[in-house]
């Protein structure tokens, strides 16, 4: 089934990005008319016209949109960090499809428009909740290590020649892991997909053939990249000038080459991607020897085997209880859902209803030091254990054997036992989960995107997808960037005192992530999982966790509603003795280092080191809710990025 309408060619250029599609199932509530549009003052404005008011409209990226305003809708909604994405999940919805259909279109238009973020050489996390058995299960699309790395394989060139990759181990095929991310959702849509494969990649295509100017964050990172982009002739060709400079904001950006490897994905299914010519295309591209000046490269190991025997994989998720909800993340080799239940669990101990913000605005409000820092205390906590337990568990075991082991009450008590309402803890240790003899890993992350999305039958997905650093290994083949996975694996196999890494390199594993797509549910009187309530998720690299965190308390235990959640000063800690505090919200005064902001100063006097550098989450909720005896939607999309919200209006 194709959601084109017939009429979608023919459209003129300033609309052909995405026009209203067809209505939805006839066997479901009529869906209003200005379903999937924005309401700007002159009126519904569809997302991709060009026409004033549209939010697709290129503009310089900015560090905060201000005084955005949570959207309800009656049935269904899409949260993700571009117009034309939301857009694409949405016209899906539309048209009757399922949450994980939506989220097909998502990414696919995702790694055209957003391609330093996401893309189809990347991997992703999924949450799915399925509304008629409420069950919750986690798809794990994430890069493979391939056949033939070793615990060394990113710290030097090989056993003889025993150097740093070249130009450095992003930069070289040593970082690119194998690509899961369409595996994932074809298995997921085999589960849950309603409409059909092969017309949910419309929007992508057409976009990626005719065009679309470059937003503001797209333009910053072709900038910001154009010097690495430089060394692949693909990437040059694709993303920068004449000149070498990176393409414009604004500038019309074609991509063929993409919209060709999506059909073929449309029409064979994921084989087409991980078997033929479209994997001989990205083989032959990570082990590319030659940079495009002459200067070498370090080539990749990877081959047609390791793409040809990539495994997405169904999960369970960690689902624990928090105050009268059930909070559900990812498992591993994410620490995503492992480190924010064990963050909240350590809260569960504090009441911090007591510590809301004060003057509460449209943009969250303003935090106050005793709920910072006890959060920041927390997620000190979370991560000295995240740090040295957590890795791929097919390879290196949880303590145990169980998350239980990391996260039962007696345990997060415990170490909640250890947080001094009066003075910051500076660094935390882990806690003694038995002989496990591991070192620590502090490995940085990077880059993503995240979406969140519930259908009209009260399905949700919450999706992280990634190519880690921002435009991945700047690597390009057939019109999409391969991701630079394999750098969050620790380079160095053991830590200073020689302790083996959980998470080393190993053949066929998979690195650890931070990302924390968050579904969360209601706790029944007899405290089972009941009715879903929220769903959330945010990019961020190593942060995610914090924002995760973040909304999570802000829609609990604060009573702030979805944007207000999402928009709230993002802070918190890993575990350093630097907190953050997102000097880039307007609640913060971030001039000379936040010497006057109250919150900073209160912060610092507690103990804590703070740093008010701009932060770059990309957070994206929705929360259900009963208003007026009716349930509806409620979403807000992260005024730090370009995304919004869409769904059907409530008339």
């Amino acid at each position: 089934m194709s959601l084109r309408p017939s009429w979608w060619l023919a459209a003129p250029a300033a609309l052909v990005v995405l026009s209203a599609c067809g209505g939805g199932d006839d066997t479901h509530t009529p869906i209003a008319d200005n379903a999937c549009e924005v309401v700007a003052s002159g009126g519904s404005v569809v997302v991709g016209s060009g026409l004033p008011g549209d939010p697709a409209a290129p503009e310089p990226a900015s560090g905060y949109r201000l005084g955005k305003e949570a959207v309800q809708t009656r049935s269904y909604m899409v949260v993700a960090a571009n117009p034309l994405a939301t857009r694409a999940g949405c016209d899906v919805l539309k048209a009757g499809g399922s949450a994980v259909d939506a989220a097909v279109a998502v990414q696919a238009v995702l790694g055209l428009v957003e391609p330093q973020s996401s893309g189809l050489g990347g991997g992703a996390f999924m949450l799915h909740y399925d509304a008629a058995t409420r069950e919750v299960v986690a798809y794990d699309g994430r890069e493979t290590a391939p056949a033939a790395a070793t615990a060394d394989y990113l710290r030097w060139i090989s056993d003889e020649q025993r150097t740093a990759p070249l130009p450095n181990a992003r930069g070289s095929g040593r970082s690119i892991g194998t690509p899961g991310v369409v595996r994932m959702l074809e298995l997921a849509h085999g589960d849950h997909g309603k409409l059909a494969w092969n017309g949910l990649f419309d929007a992508g295509i057409t976009l990626a053939r005719d065009g679309f100017p470059i937003s503001g964050r797209m333009a910053d990172a072709l900038a910001g990249g154009a010097s690495n982009l430089a060394r692949d002739p693909d990437a040059a060709a694709l993303y920068l000038n004449a000149d070498g400079t990176g393409r414009a904001l604004g500038s019309r950006f074609q991509n063929p080459d993409y919209a060709s490897v999506l059909q073929r994905i449309a029409n064979d299914g994921a084989d087409a991607f991980y078997t033929g010519t479209i994997a001989q295309g990205i083989v032959d591209k990570i082990r590319m020897s030659t940079s495009a000046d002459g200067s070498p490269m370090t080539p990749g190991l990877t081959t047609l085997d390791d793409l040809a025997g990539y495994e997405a994989k169904r999960r369970e998720a960690v689902c624990t209880p928090y105050r009268a909800y059930w909070v559900c993340g990812m498992p591993p080799p994410s620490s995503g859902g492992i480190a924010v239940a064990s963050a909240l669990g350590i809260l569960e101990n504090f009441d911090l209803a007591a510590h809301r913000p004060t003057a509460i605005d449209r943009d969250g409000g303003k935090p106050t030091v005793t709920g910072v820092h006890l959060v920041s205390e927390a997620e000190r906590l979370a991560y000295a254990d995240r740090d040295k337990y957590i890795a791929d568990t097919d390879f290196i075991p949880l303590p145990g054997g169980t998350w239980n082991t990391m996260l039962n009450r007696p345990y997060l008590a415990s170490r909640a036992a250890l947080i001094d309402v009066n003075r910051s803890m500076g660094t935390a240790q882990a806690g003694n989960l038995g002989d496990v003899p591991l070192g620590i890993d502090r490995t940085p992350e990077r880059g993503t995107t995240h979406f969140s999305i519930v259908d009209r039958a009260g399905n949700a997905v919450a999706m992280t997808t990634t190519v880690e650093g921002g435009l991945g290994s700047y690597h390009v083949t057939q019109g999409f960037i391969l991701n630079n996975q394999l750098t969050d694996f620790s380079a160095q196999p053991r830590d200073a005192a020689g302790v083996p890494v959980a998470n080393r390199v190993a053949p066929g594993k998979r690195p650890r992530s931070s990302m924390a797509p968050t579904l969360i549910f209601r706790a029944t009187p007899d405290g089972a999982r009941g009715e879903f309530v929220m769903a959330t998720g945010s990019p961020g690299g190593g942060t995610i966790i914090q924002y995760v965190v973040k909304t999570v308390v802000g829609v609990l235990d604060w009573g702030l509603d979805a944007q207000q959640a999402t928009s709230l000063v993002d802070f918190g800690a890993a575990n350093s003795p630097t907190t953050t505090v997102g000097g880039e919200h307007p609640n913060i005064d971030a001039a000379n280092g936040g010497a006057n902001d109250p919150l900073v100063q209160g912060l610092r006097a507690l103990g804590h080191t703070v740093s008010v550098n701009a932060q770059s989450s990309g957070i994206g909720t929705i929360v259900r809710k009963a208003v007026n005896g009716q349930w509806q939607l409620e979403g807000g999309a992260d005024p730090r990025r370009e995304g919004i919200v869409l769904g059907d209006a409530l008339r």
